[in-house]
């Protein structure tokens, strides 16, 4: 298959392409390198998937598109040139505080963005479409697990609702042109490669600094925290499955308490933590909770790694990149 991939040289993007190119298909990858986070990261990112492609962007299976998804002129050409049997869209503005601080930028990112796509590919409805989404849809809602059917309309971010606004859209585009669609919700993703901002990276980093963890509320919020490859694994099998329209929870199916995963990332570093305790944020949520019976079903998606395994291997690659970076100092 041939594969667009936006956002493709980010924290799950480029773990995507990865996976796609072992199984031999050809990945255009569209990215805008933005100061969101230091782009640095970013490259790092291509130059890991040329790694395992065994050859420069352009000169093997992987293909680098330097872009803003809002560019309508470029999007044409892109679509137009590459002739794609699925198209994976992860590009977006992410993070539910930051999103607090510039929700008109969110907006224009997230809506205008996937709207831009939804155009292309109305004039190629054969096209099979993958949207990332996001577990922040489900807001404040405590009737755990989360399930694909409950309502979702109290987001409680800018983030959250553009994100939600982003699964009507399909479903507009869906409804009128016949697009084969899978929005997929994801639960708070983390691995190697996670965005520095995020809070494991953020909390391991810390941790080994002997850094205060901003510690918010009492320890008992939970997250339903998914390793990345059992989310490369689902979205893989979303783009294979792609037909009609459809909604799924990819997710760990299992939660953590803010207290256990800070124990739990003391045990992996081997330090312990020091705690600076604070309130809850806006736009934070008490619980998030994953049904997967649904990708089970549907998609064979089978999540298998524990919050306890995938952080000893976040800590492992974390410090393997710390002895990188000093020794290239």
């Amino acid at each position: 298959m041939k594969i667009l991939v936006t956002g493709g040289a980010g924290f799950i993007g480029s773990h995507l392409v990865e996976a796609l190119v072992k199984r031999g298909d050809e990945v255009v990858i569209l990215d805008s390198f933005n100061d969101f986070y230091d782009p640095a990261i970013k490259r790092r990112n291509v130059a890991a998937i040329e790694r395992t492609a065994g050859a420069p962007m352009g000169e093997g299976p992987v293909q680098l598109v330097e872009g803003d998804i809002r560019d309508v002129e470029l999007m044409g050409r892109v679509f137009a040139e590459g002739h794609f049997d699925a198209v994976v869209h992860l590009a977006a503005m992410a993070g539910v505080r930051p999103s607090l601080e510039d929700p008109l930028h969110y907006q224009d990112v997230n809506l205008r963005g996937t709207m831009v796509i939804l155009e292309e590919l109305r004039k190629r409805p054969e096209t099979r479409f993958v949207f990332a989404s996001s577990s922040s849809v489900y807001g404040g809602n405590t009737d755990v697990p989360f399930s694909e059917a409950n309502e979702v309309h109290h987001p409680v971010s800018p983030y959250a609702a553009t994100k939600r606004a982003g699964e009507l859209l399909c479903y507009t585009h869906h409804h009128l042109y016949g697009i084969p669609t899978a929005c997929l919700r994801f639960f708070t993703v983390f691995g190697p490669r996670q965005r520095p901002e995020m809070a494991i990276h953020k909390f391991v980093r810390m941790t080994l600094n002997g850094q205060a963890l901003p510690f918010f509320g009492d320890g008992t919020t939970r997250r339903d925290y998914t390793y990345v490859d059992d989310i490369i694994d689902g979205v893989v099998r979303s783009i294979d499955r792609c037909e009609g329209y459809e909604i799924y929870n990819l997710g760990e199916s299992r939660t953590t308490s803010l207290k256990e995963l800070v124990e739990l990332i003391g045990e992996a570093t081997g330090v312990e933590p020091i705690l600076d305790r604070q309130g809850m944020q806006p736009g934070d949520v008490i619980v998030t909770f994953a049904d997967v019976s649904k990708a089970r079903e549907k998609l064979g998606y089978d999540p298998h790694t524990t919050v306890a395994e995938g952080l000893e291997k976040f800590v492992a690659w974390y410090r393997s990149e710390t002895h990188a970076g000093s020794r290239s100092a």
